[in-house]
């Protein structure tokens, strides 16, 4: 597929799917069967399974991981070796993406923490499920020069990609606690506007907005391009710096009827992970490839290196941190209380980092 068309199908499908998500979310996204995992062993996958796997994934530096593996062709040799083929889809935001998969548009998505577990809440638990972590840190509030504190946030209009997409919760979560009111219509104390990361830099370079809680590398754009500061760096928020900005998620129909199909996925992921680690600079070449690929501009190579600096790319999904940000979502009443704990499903990726003698990692 070339990459021109792989960018219209990511907007064809974002329209597309809008009026088929509401339809399936008031029946809660399929049967109950659906939430009954199956787990074979790695023995257990059968041989071959010609499926075609429609993969989400996110133009940002926080996703490289996707990137990469899209760009080397990580995710096309893993497939291929089972019979399988990769249609890959971009997208803006995390909720866009999570109608995607309750049309059943794609299959499996790189997201945000957050728009997966309300997913998983509208679902009752049954439509997706976590399969791996890939990203840690990598968000920002990035405001005006005249803004020195959340006070002079006060009747001001600032951004977010997505309405309950991970950095919408943020945002939202750090100025109540500085008692600053917000609702989900743009009214409050602070009008949060939620927008496409383009537009926020367009937005913040005229003056329209005073700021974005925004992901790499929108944020350093937003202080090179724009003229900005950072106000609040999100990892100065949680313990040891570390919390998710990136998972992998899966409808559970698909991964219950193709697991080889996911487990050739997460072997890409591992791979996109290993090249990350050996060769950060080609990593980081083949995540602008991308970039460019979706949005049509190539990023600077210095604001590549730069947000770099600021993410841990893991297959830990860190799930204590997912946990927190559940709860804030809660607390902001963008979700219902609901146990999270079985979104994870981490079997096969244990497994696979087993082979590899590589630390396993842990859900709740």
């Amino acid at each position: 597929m070339s990459r021109s068309i792989r960018r219209r199908r990511g907007v064809f499908a974002a329209i597309a799917v809008l009026m088929m998500a509401f339809a399936l979310l008031a029946t809660g996204c399929g049967s109950s069967s659906s939430s009954v995992v199956k787990n074979p062993t790695l023995e257990e996958l059968p041989a071959t399974d010609a499926v075609s796997v429609r993969l989400g994934y996110f133009p940002n530096v926080t996703h490289a991981p996707a990137l990469v593996g899209l760009d080397q062709g990580l995710f096309t040799k893993e497939l291929g070796a089972i019979g399988a083929t990769m249609d890959p889809t971009s997208f803006n935001a995390g909720p866009e993406a999570i109608e995607a998969l309750f049309a059943g548009a794609i299959d499996i998505t790189y997201i945000g923490p957050n728009p997966a577990v309300n997913a998983f809440q509208k679902s009752n638990g049954e439509a997706v499920q976590i399969i791996a972590g890939s990203t840690s840190g990598g968000a920002a509030f990035v405001v005006q020069p005249s803004i020195t504190s959340a006070a002079d946030l006060k009747g001001k209009t600032v951004a977010s990609p997505q309405l309950g997409g991970t950095q919408d919760v943020a945002l939202r979560s750090w100025l109540a606690e500085k008692g600053l009111k917000t609702d989900t219509s743009g009214g409050g104390d602070v009008a949060i506007k939620p927008q496409a990361n383009a537009d926020t830099l367009s937005t913040f370079k005229s003056g329209a907005i005073a700021g974005a809680w925004v992901p790499a590398p929108w944020d350093t754009r937003l202080v090179t391009e724009g003229g900005g500061k950072v106000l609040v760096d999100e990892a100065t928020l949680w313990p040891n710096g570390k919390f998710t900005t990136t998972v992998v998620l899966v409808r559970t129909a698909f991964l219950n009827k193709h697991p080889a199909a996911v487990a050739a996925i997460l072997r890409g992921h591992l791979a996109a992970l290993d090249s990350i680690t050996s060769n950060p600079s080609a990593a980081q070449a083949s995540t602008n490839n991308e970039i460019e690929a979706v949005t049509g501009k190539r990023l600077a190579e210095s604001l590549i290196v730069a947000s770099w600096k600021s993410l841990l790319f893991t297959p830990d999904p860190l799930a204590e941190t997912i946990k927190k940000s559940a709860d804030e979502a809660v607390t902001l009443g963008l979700n219902k209380p609901i146990n999270i704990a079985p979104i994870f499903n981490l079997s096969l990726l244990n497994a696979l980092l087993n082979a590899k003698a590589q630390p396993t990692v842990a859900g709740l």
